[in-house]
């Protein structure tokens, strides 16, 4: 009773902060499944993380798709990027130890934090305009309170991303959520409430790819495994809800800060970590 207590608790704050920051929770849940299930494998923990940020993103999606914030167009072509990367990477985690897994996302983790919270600095400083040089995507979005967005992005350069993040997402288990909205923001030149919100709807996509192909594998054949996805859903499903509704109050620089001081914190507890 206390476990799926404690995992219904701690799907709640995945779902929240998760969709917050539109970067589907597995920063979270991964480092919590390490240190409170050593039993299980990385590929097992990967497809935990997965199946849950699949179901966080789906929920998110919709709640972000009443607020008018998602751009369809990119959201549907860096999606489609992201696949051959997800089935690639699904694979890939099956070669990985434990020891090398955490290291490599400790280090993730660190890194983009830092990135994230200096960066930052200047982006949310500058204005997005549009750019008519040819290859780049110019769009308007007026979301439902009927704020106006123009900005432009790079297509070719943002399927390049997609799918890299298509490929480290299942590896790591994290969604590629905390990979893709920065990317979005600072590279593509995307406002940042466009981004977290297109981000879920194109992690909904991506992150289903990815459990179709673990569930093919046979990964999710063990009861307890079943269980806990289950229960982490609880709290998930209503907690991306919960997430949708206060990013639109929340300013952006705020939610980025909070990503960078999230990660920072984890990536550490990750690479010090020891059972």
């Amino acid at each position: 009773m206390e476990n799926t207590l404690l995992l219904i608790i701690v799907g709640l704050i995945i779902g929240t902060v998760g969709t917050l920051i539109g970067a589907g929770g597995g920063f979270i849940l991964v480092p919590f499944l390490l240190f409170f299930y050593p039993q299980f494998e990385p590929e097992t923990i990967t497809a935990i993380s997965i199946a849950v940020v699949a179901l966080n993103s789906i929920s998110g999606s919709f709640a972000y798709a009443r607020s008018g914030r998602i751009d369809y167009k990119a959201g549907v072509t860096f999606a489609l990027y992201t696949i051959p990367g997800s089935i690639l990477g699904v694979w890939t985690v099956k070669y990985i130890n434990e020891k090398t897994f955490n290291i490599i996302f400790g280090i993730l983790l660190v890194v983009l934090s830092i990135y994230l919270f200096f960066k930052n600095r200047k982006v949310v400083a500058q204005k997005i305009t549009q750019i008519t040089r040819k290859g780049y995507k110019s769009t308007k979005l007026t979301d439902k309170a009927g704020t106006t967005y123009e900005y432009s992005y790079k297509q070719s350069f943002g399927a390049i991303i997609s799918v890299f993040v298509g490929y480290i997402s299942p590896l790591l288990g994290i969604g590629g959520g905390i990979i893709h909205v920065p990317a979005m923001v600072n590279w593509l030149r995307f406002p940042v409430h466009i981004a977290t919100a297109t981000s879920h709807f194109i992690l909904a996509v991506m992150a289903t790819v990815s459990v179709i192909t673990h569930a093919f594998s046979g990964t999710y054949s063990n009861n307890e495994i079943i269980l806990t996805i289950v229960y982490l859903s609880l709290g998930v499903v209503p907690g991306a809800q919960l997430g949708a509704y206060f990013s639109h109050r929340i300013k952006s620089h705020v939610i980025i800060r909070a990503l960078a001081v999230c990660l920072i914190i984890v990536g550490f507890r990750i690479l010090f970590y020891k059972r």
